[in-house]
């Protein structure tokens, strides 16, 4: 059976042309990750980032919770190998979200809350409502945030206000995660997904060949010192040079008319 057939117990799976949406679906627990989500989630996002067919992913949640974070009812019955099996498979799943070889766009509404708040942070750029709320709250329960907020959280905000929001775990609205820049832009709870496929749309107009790369290029810039970057940049900016899509793009400028990608 395909994945994109399958019934998943935690998640939803729905496809819009080349567009695919990815919706936490566990709303007797707000959305929140158990062990069943940790699999699932894995299983969906290798697939997705081997799916040519797919251009861009959505994920999203509810109207009133995006996801609140870890299962405490779960967690809370883990022993110290269990809780290392279930983080290294969300260590696996925060690689394969963050090395999403097509561009990805959270739309949250409501909570996003420790793992919801890390999900939101793998994603290439996220749309929230004005009801949306962001914590990571661990710390108040005997743990941290092991999603992956340490390290990515430090990317999109000054340290200072990195740890005080894990510190403290005190939720943030959405304007303040937009003036932050955690987040690219703010709606209206009713315009979230309206925005998001909108945005999803206009990427789909763009070569994927050089959106990958672009990704690939800005997100290796957290990995190596600046003359690397550079160099790597500029190896992937003159692969490009080889593609069908460079050549279409740059002759459609010259003859005034809409280019054609293809991806290759």
């Amino acid at each position: 059976m395909s994945y994109r057939d399958k019934t998943y117990s935690t998640m939803k799976l729905t496809f819009e042309d080349q567009i695919a949406i990815v919706r936490f679906d566990r709303p007797e627990a707000m959305n929140a990750a158990n062990v069943d989500m940790s699999y699932e989630r894995v299983e969906i996002y290798r697939h997705l980032s081997e799916d040519d067919t797919v251009k861009v992913i959505i994920i999203t949640g509810g109207d009133k919770v995006y996801c609140a974070g870890g299962d405490l009812a779960a967690f809370s019955k883990f022993n110290r190998s269990e809780a290392q099996k279930f983080i290294n498979r969300g260590v696996e799943y925060q690689k394969l979200l963050m090395d999403m070889p097509k561009p990805t766009i959270a739309a949250i509404a409501g909570y996003a809350y420790g793992g919801g708040m890390e999900n939101v942070l793998l994603c290439d750029l996220r749309i929230a409502a004005d009801n949306a709320k962001f914590a990571l709250p661990e710390i108040g329960v005997g743990i941290f945030p092991g999603g992956g907020a340490t390290q990515r959280l430090v990317q999109n905000i000054p340290i200072a206000k990195a740890k005080e929001m894990i510190f403290f775990g005190k939720p943030i609205e959405a304007k303040e995660a937009y003036h932050l820049g955690i987040v690219n832009k703010v709606v209206e709870p009713e315009q979230l997904m309206e925005e998001a496929r909108a945005w999803a749309k206009r990427l789909l107009r763009l070569s994927p060949l050089s959106l990958r790369s672009a990704k690939k290029a800005i997100n290796n810039a957290w990995n190596q010192d600046i003359y690397g970057g550079m160099q790597q940049e500029a190896d992937l900016w003159a692969e490009l040079f080889d593609s069908h899509d460079q050549k279409e793009g740059m002759n459609a400028f010259l003859e005034k008319r809409y280019p054609e990608f293809r991806g290759n």
